[in-house]
């Protein structure tokens, strides 16, 4: 099996994992968890993805939660957080969960360097001891132990707000750390915004971030029957936020492309991701435009922003059999296709 370059790094370093209790965390993309069950006393996992989630759910010696915080009661003496790219999600992470193990508890960091990894010292300091044991396919390895007392963790202290005028429509934003749109509305969602037409029926927000398109498009028409999607934990909990601070309504799904979602929608409307971690990533997108037929009325309507460099267009026509530009400006495209 084909494993990360940080789980082989961590592979290198078993001696940290024998005969114990290990919670892994963070930027997990591939099935290592598994491998190291057969060294540790009992792996568990916590993941805000909902497509790893359901993958390693799949395993029956691996123990996985999903959701913006870890709730459940478990057994843990160990921590192994691989390095998410935003930094802000990495603090994020290691005081939710040293705030529910405490002092004592030993931790494992691991992480490509080009992610920011080598700063894990720094923000360590206030827990304890952090050192790097290994260095190897350009990933760092360390160890260390929370020797301090923490301070209780509040969700709502991470929290960030942020006030947006688009399109006639005033709205306060709020998201969490490593969510797109995380203190900022960009500029592709502001054309697509100003590009959709008069929207009614079902409308399906999907990729939705902190929920800045959702709470625009529901502001703009009350009416719509309105659901945001994401497979983000911390998306989804960010879109609820926002939702709730400027009194709007919708439907919030954590889903993996389409596996949680019914249908038929009169609109898919999309600032799709392509970035997985450190990495260009089409695979959702794809799928996303490759199933729309199956989630439009029949006289729906696909409405998506792209960076123009991006191959979208043969997608959508072999999808939808054409695929029309609503808007562009040198760096975006809004495409369009109805079934």
């Amino acid at each position: 099996m084909s494993y990360t370059a940080a789980s082989q790094v961590v592979a290198r370093q078993l001696a940290f994992f024998e005969g114990r209790k290990v919670l892994i965390a963070g930027e997990l993309s591939d099935a290592y968890p598994v491998e190291l069950a057969n060294v540790a006393q009992s792996v568990a996992v916590f993941t805000t993805n909902f497509g790893y989630h359901n993958s390693m759910s799949r395993h029956d010696n691996i123990d996985c939660h999903f959701g913006v915080q870890l709730d459940a009661k478990l057994d843990v003496d160990m921590l192994l957080i691989y390095w998410p790219k935003a930094k802000a999600e990495a603090d994020y992470l290691m005081s939710m969960l040293l705030a529910k193990f405490g002092p004592e508890t030993e931790i494992c960091i691991v992480g490509e360097n080009r992610s920011g990894v080598r700063s894990a010292e720094k923000m360590f300091q206030p827990y304890g001891p952090l050192t790097k044991y290994d260095s190897a396919r350009r990933c760092s390895f360390y160890w260390g132990r929370c020797d301090n007392e923490v301070k209780p963790f509040n969700l709502n202290d991470w929290f960030k707000s942020y006030p947006i005028n688009v399109s006639g429509v005033e709205l306060t934003v709020r998201s969490l750390p490593g969510v797109f749109s995380h203190g900022e509305f960009d500029n592709g969602s502001k054309l697509l915004i100003n590009t959709l037409p008069a929207l009614r029926g079902k409308v399906l927000d999907f990729g939705c971030g902190a929920g800045v398109l959702g709470a625009i498009m529901k502001a703009k028409h009350p009416r719509i029957e309105l659901e945001l999607c994401d497979i983000s934990a911390l998306a989804i909990e960010s879109a609820k936020e926002t939702f709730k601070v400027n009194q709007l309504d919708a439907k919030f799904t954590a889903t993996d492309v389409y596996s949680e979602l019914e249908g038929p929608y009169n609109y898919l409307i999309s600032n799709p991701p392509f970035h997985a971690g450190l990495k260009t990533f089409y695979a959702a997108t794809e799928n996303f435009i490759a199933q729309a037929p199956n989630y439009l009325f029949s006289d729906g309507q696909l409405i998506i922003v792209a960076n123009s460099f991006l191959k979208y267009p043969e997608l959508i026509e072999q999808s939808l059999e054409t695929c029309n530009i609503l808007a562009s400006t040198n760096k975006f495209i809004i495409y369009s296709a109805k079934k």
